[in-house]
């Protein structure tokens, strides 16, 4: 069995998961707090897309400790091909909301500056959200590539 860093069922795994998991959620909490935020489909879209984040991290973060705890191994082919395939979807997934939450957010900040206009509006808070969820996608980017490499020993 190759080792390969954030691969499933390893230690690093494990903790790019739970990672993923806290900046998930620290990215939808920092969102969901601001004033304003339910206006615009882009948010609506981002929060979505942490939600699925969150929920499969979660499930494969509880997969690993099972399979360290266990001392099972998740290196088959089929358990792979799915799990890089659902990371692959889930990290576009991800990316497409948080480009398109960065381009609401930098459309607030800088050129119309709607922030200064409307002071109750929370523009510091969806910029730090959309650093949050950048954050998640990155730490997810990781663990599909980390996966689509030990897939492809396979073959």
């Amino acid at each position: 069995m190759k080792r390969v860093v954030g691969s499933p069922g390893t230690w690093s795994g494990m903790a790019l998961r739970l990672s993923q998991c806290v900046f998930a959620a620290a990215s939808v909490f920092s969102l969901v707090s601001g004033f304003g935020y339910s206006n615009y489909g882009a948010f609506f879209y981002l929060i979505l897309a942490l939600i699925l984040q969150l929920m499969w991290s979660s499930r494969l973060a509880y997969k690993d400790i099972f399979a360290l705890r266990n001392k099972k191994d998740l290196h088959t082919r089929d358990n792979l091909l799915f799990i890089v395939t659902v990371d692959w979807v889930v990290a576009i997934f991800m990316f497409s909301g948080s480009c398109a939450s960065a381009s609401l957010t930098i459309l607030f900040l800088w050129d119309v500056n709607l922030c200064n206009a409307y002071s109750r509006l929370a523009c510091r808070q969806f910029a730090l959200s959309v650093v949050q969820a950048f954050i998640t996608w990155l730490l997810q980017a990781a663990s599909s590539f980390s996966g689509f490499w030990l897939l492809i020993s396979f073959f």
